[in-house]
C-alpha cells in the first residue's frame, strides 16, 4: 500500500487553507438540494430513467427530466463508501482514497504532444501512452496513472481499449481512464478482469477505474449514464467529474458555479447508488472559469484552484474521496 501526505488535519500550528466555512457548505448543499428537487437534470438514457424511477426519483419520460427528492439524495449519499481502493497490479502500489490522504496522478487527456526527437508538435500515439505509463511507474511520487495523452493513431471505435492495454502492460500502478460508452466500458472491464484474475478478483482489487463527465449545465447524456451504470454494476470505482465553466455553463461566482457542479456530481453518484448500493464512487472536479475574451475554458488560473479546493471541501462534507484538477 502506497503511503502519502495528508490534508485538512486539524492542528493549532502551521499553515492551512479553508475555502468555505461549515455554514457556507451548508448553504451550497441546501441550494444543491433545491436544484435537484425543483429543476432536476436531463437524463437521456432509458436504462438510467428506469433505475432512477424505481429508486424513487420523479421521472418525466416525455422530457427526460429527472427530479430528486431530498430524502433520496440523503439516502444515496449515505450508501457511498468513505474510502475507495485503487489497486495496482502490484499490491505495493495500491492507493486507498479517502479521508485526508493526498495522492498524485498524471492528468489527461491531451491530443497533441511534443516529439522528444524532432521537437515538433504532433498528434499523440499509443506508443506515447505506453512510454508515459513506463515513466509513471518509475516516478515514486505518482500514485495513479491517468494518461496525459490519447492514442490518436488507433481507431475511434477502440482507442480507449488500446490505451487500457498500453497502461496495464507498462505500469504496475492503478490506471484511471475514460470509456466512450457502456459497451466499451464492459469491454474494458473484461480486459481488466483478465489481468486481475477474474471478475471476482477485479471486484476485490480493481486495477483500473473509470471517469464519467456530466454535460453542463445539468445533463447526463446517454454515454455518460451508461458508463456510470456499468461501473456500478461491476464494482469498478467511478469518478463523477463535473467540468462546469463559470460564466458560461454555470453562474460566474465561485459559489454559484459550485452549486451547478455539485448538482451534476451528486446526480451521477445517486445513479450509481440506485444501480448498486454501496458502489465505489469518487467526487470529481475539473471545473474552471470561462475566458470571455477568447471563448474557451482556462486552466492554471486562480479561479480553477479555488473551485478545486471548494470541490474537495464539498467531498469532505459528504464523506467522499475526491479527485480534483490542479489550478
Amino acid at each position: 500500500m502506497r503511503k502519502g501526505l495528508t490534508a485538512g488535519t486539524e492542528m493549532t500550528i502551521g499553515w492551512g487553507l479553508k475555502t468555505f466555512s461549515r455554514d457556507a457548505l451548508d448553504k451550497i448543499h441546501a441550494a444543491t438540494l433545491d436544484v435537484l428537487r425543483s429543476t432536476g437534470l436531463s437524463v437521456a438514457c432509458d436504462e438510467a430513467l428506469d433505475i432512477l424511477a424505481r429508486g424513487g426519483c420523479r421521472v418525466n419520460r416525455k422530457t427526460q427530466v429527472v427530479r430528486f427528492p431530498d430524502h433520496i439524495v440523503q439516502q444515496c449519499m449515505a450508501m457511498c463508501p468513505s474510502h475507495v481502493l485503487l489497486a495496482g497490479r502490484e499490491p505495493a502500489n495500491d492507493f486507498m482514497m479517502g479521508g485526508s490522504r493526498i495522492g498524485f496522478t498524471t492528468f489527461g487527456t491531451g491530443v497533441m504532444t511534443e516529439d522528444l526527437v524532432s521537437g515538433k508538435i504532433r498528434e499523440s500515439t499509443k506508443d506515447d501512452v505506453a512510454k508515459i505509463a513506463v515513466l509513471t511507474d518509475a516516478l515514486k511520487h505518482m500514485d495513479v496513472l491517468s494518461s496525459p495523452v490519447t492514442a490518436r493513431d488507433m481507431p475511434n471505435t477502440s482507442c480507449d481499449l488500446h490505451m487500457l492495454e498500453a497502461a496495464l502492460v507498462n505500469c504496475t500502478k492503478h490506471y484511471h481512464c475514460e470509456a466512450e460508452d457502456g459497451d466499451r466500458a464492459l469491454k474494458m472491464i473484461e480486459m481488466a478482469a483478465a489481468v486481475a484474475g477474474g471478475e471476482e478478483a477485479l471486484r476485490d482489487r480493481p486495477v483500473f477505474s473509470l471517469s464519467a463527465c456530466p454535460t453542463s449545465p445539468l445533463q447526463l447524456i446517454k454515454e455518460c449514464a451508461e458508463v456510470i451504470i456499468q461501473s456500478a454494476k461491476h464494482w469498478i470505482p467511478i469518478n463523477v467529474l463535473s467540468m462546469v465553466m463559470a460564466g458560461a455553463s454555470s453562474p460566474i461566482s465561485i459559489s454559484g458555479a459550485l452549486v451547478t457542479h455539485n448538482v451534476e456530481v451528486l446526480a451521477g453518484i445517486i445513479l450509481a447508488q440506485l444501480t448498486n448500493p454501496g458502489a465505489p464512487v469518487i467526487y470529481g472536479s475539473s471545473s474552471t472559469t470561462f475566458d470571455m475574451r477568447h471563448g474557451n475554458a482556462v486552466v492554471g488560473v486562480p479561479e480553477m484552484a479555488m473551485m478545486s479546493a471548494g470541490a474537495a471541501e464539498l467531498a469532505n462534507f459528504y464523506g467522499l474521496p475526491s479527485y480534483v484538477a490542479g489550478g
